[in-house]
């Protein structure tokens, strides 16, 4: 079992940048591919980064691609998002999430994954 816990999320200007973090806890964190995914109201959950249990390899959405960056620190059993040049359209609910991985993979799709975050708001202004 794995615990996510994400923050960083607030209000925020359209240009202006955001940091979200994913805390985990529960099982070694480093055997883990982790992903963020965002959810707007009315619309289906989507893809917006992931990475793979080293960090050598991560993956993007078109949508996000040059503006979001996706780390994590395996001493801290962290994951992060770097969001910058938000627009309106950013607006909505992130998670993070892992699965469990015996190799350097990164995972795309939300039916992929085995454990969810609660979520944080991002709110971006137009």
């Amino acid at each position: 079992q794995v615990q996510l816990v994400e923050s960083g999320g607030g209000l925020v200007q359209a240009g202006d940048s955001l940091r979200l973090s994913c805390a985990a806890s529960g099982r070694t964190f480093s055997t883990y591919a982790m992903g963020w995914f965002r959810q707007a109201p009315g619309k289906e959950r989507e893809f917006v980064a992931a990475i793979s249990r080293s960090g050598s390899r991560t993956y993007y959405p078109d949508s996000v691609k040059g503006r979001f960056t996706i780390s994590r620190d395996n001493a801290k059993d962290t994951v992060y998002l770097q969001m910058n040049s938000l627009k309106f359209e950013d607006t909505a609910v992130y998670y993070c999430a892992a699965k469990w991985q015996a190799t350097a993979t990164v995972l795309r799709y939300k039916y992929e994954y085995d454990y969810w975050g609660q979520g944080t708001q991002v709110t971006v202004s137009s």
